[in-house]
């Protein structure tokens, strides 16, 4: 009898190990939840955080390698590794946000759960995706998982329109990114991106229009899916019409997924070209910056609101974008992770308003909270304080390093548009500030004690707001160090960029 051989494995399976825990545990809580009740899924919840779990173990074990499986088509490194992690992280608190507010509107579960899954296996697709077509099938699973995940009240007109927008507008920007990448392939003979890179470092294509066209229609799908303007318009309407869960789902996880993708192909492998597409970005950036903050003032209902927000949120992550160095990269990534700290936060007292049947989303039901929950008010509070830029929340910190990359880059006038921006903003976040603490009525809230996985995601995203700005120097690092191991550097200590 032959003894078994472990040299004969494949190793090149090892880097899916996370993938394919993902992908079974998405199955069997599909299969488990069909003799479930509606109202009672929470040992699904578990089940599922506890898959998660276990794929982030799994995830942190990849960290610092810089290598590729399946012929380049899946990137290995700590680029990579550093947003999957976030966005396990982010779909984990998403599922723990959901495990009462499931039961309460009787989602069903079995689907419920197991989209969420399927979908963080779409995101981290995009996240370690070494060709054009690894980025488009990460980008169909995500896309596909959250259309169902923003229609699943069924008996929610607003549910239902939100996901019919969202599949449409979706479908028609996919076919922009499919025409990128034929076009992209015409221009260079290969969909793998470092062969792109390659290529173009020698001067292949680059004149050719048809790069150029194939370039313009990448940037058409990823746009639509980091909600850049005037791609921008779907987002306040899904926002509002999805369960508050899954809102929250989209603002972090999928823009996680979005600008993994939108960074590696463009900010690593067609920095080649980068003064083609950089010009069209600072337009782009100024506009998203522009039309989010000002639509946002005029909003009552809060997750329209909070969907400008991050509308605008985006054009500040463009500022850094279109700098195009180094610097730059790292600073979007620490920038992303405090964003969804603060994200997931105000996401999850929102869903704390929510009564059932009652979605209490406006924002004169916010008015006098503080007076009946003082930590839910003063939680919220910190949550929006940073998204305007208040020290030493993290969003403070991460405006900080974007703006300083992009005056790095020359970009003095864009920076200005930001700062100015910045200052628009305050006025909406500040509102709803003084809506809780200075004026009277709005809803009661349900009991918090009996809704600990809320509490608990309020906890954990309250303490990454404030801590990740207080000590940002380990987060930058991390995030400096996968930046240039995507880029084949070895890792550069981020100290110079710290105030």
């Amino acid at each position: 009898m032959t003894p078994f051989n472990l040299s004969a494995i494949d190793f090149q399976w090892l880097p899916l190990l996370p993938l394919i825990a993902i992908s079974l545990a998405a199955m069997v809580v599909l299969l488990v939840g069909v003799r479930v009740e509606d109202d009672e899924t929470d040992g699904l919840g578990w089940l599922t955080i506890a898959a998660l779990a276990i794929a982030f173990v799994l995830t942190f074990a990849m960290s610092g390698q810089n290598t590729t499986a399946f012929s380049g088509s899946i990137a290995i490194d700590d680029f990579a590794v550093f947003f999957q992690l976030a966005i396990l992280f982010a779909a984990a608190v998403v599922v723990l946000m959901s495990l009462n507010y499931a039961n309460e509107t009787r989602l069903p579960g079995a689907e419920y759960y197991s989209l969420i899954l399927f979908a963080a296996l779409g995101m981290m697709l995009m996240a370690s995706a070494g060709d054009l077509i690894i980025i488009f099938l990460g980008l169909e699973t995500m896309s596909i998982s959250i259309y169902v995940l923003a229609g699943l009240k069924r008996s929610d007109p607003r549910s239902n329109e939100a996901a019919i927008k969202y599949f449409l507008l979706g479908a028609f920007s996919t076919g922009f990114l499919l025409y990128g990448i034929a076009l992209i392939y015409g221009a260079t003979g290969t969909i793998k991106l470092e062969p792109i890179r390659v290529a173009l470092s020698h001067g292949v294509g680059l004149s050719s229009p048809m790069l150029m066209l194939g370039v313009a229609m990448l940037l058409i799908g990823f746009g639509f899916k980091i909600a850049a303007v005037p791609f921008h318009m779907w987002t306040p309407d899904v926002y509002e019409g999805a369960p508050t869960p899954i809102t929250a789902f989209m603002a972090t996880g999928v823009k996680l997924a979005a600008f993994a993708g939108f960074m590696r192909v463009f900010s690593l492998h067609l920095i080649a070209v980068s003064a083609d597409w950089s010009s069209v970005l600072w337009v782009v950036a100024a506009l998203t910056m522009t039309i989010g903050n000002v639509v946002a003032v005029v909003q009552t209902n809060i997750k329209r609101m909070l969907a400008y927000s991050a509308i605008a949120h985006a054009g500040y992550l463009l500022v850094a974008m279109t700098a195009a160095i180094p610097a730059a990269g790292a600073a979007m990534m620490y920038y992303l992770v405090g964003y969804v700290f603060a994200n997931l936060g105000a996401f999850g007292v929102v869903t704390a308003l929510e009564r059932r049947g009652e979605a209490n989303d406006l924002i004169s039901d916010y008015r006098g909270l503080a007076a009946r929950e003082p930590g839910l008010a003063a939680a919220m509070a910190i949550f929006l304080l940073s998204f305007t830029g208040v020290p030493p929340l993290v969003g403070f910190i991460g405006k900080f390093y974007v703006f300083t990359a992009a005056l790095q880059a020359g970009l003095v006038w864009l920076v200005v548009i930001a700062v100015l921006n910045a200052v628009i903003a305050a006025y909406y976040y500040i509102y709803v500030i003084v809506a809780m603490y200075m004026q009277e009525g709005g809803v009661p809230v349900s009991k918090m004690s009996l809704r600990p996985g809320l509490v608990a995601t309020i906890t954990i995203a309250l303490i990454g707001t404030v801590l990740i700005g207080i000590y940002p120097q380990p987060y930058m690092t991390a995030a400096t160090t996968a930046f240039n191991s995507a880029l084949g550097l070895g890792p550069i200590h981020a100290a110079s960029l710290l105030p």
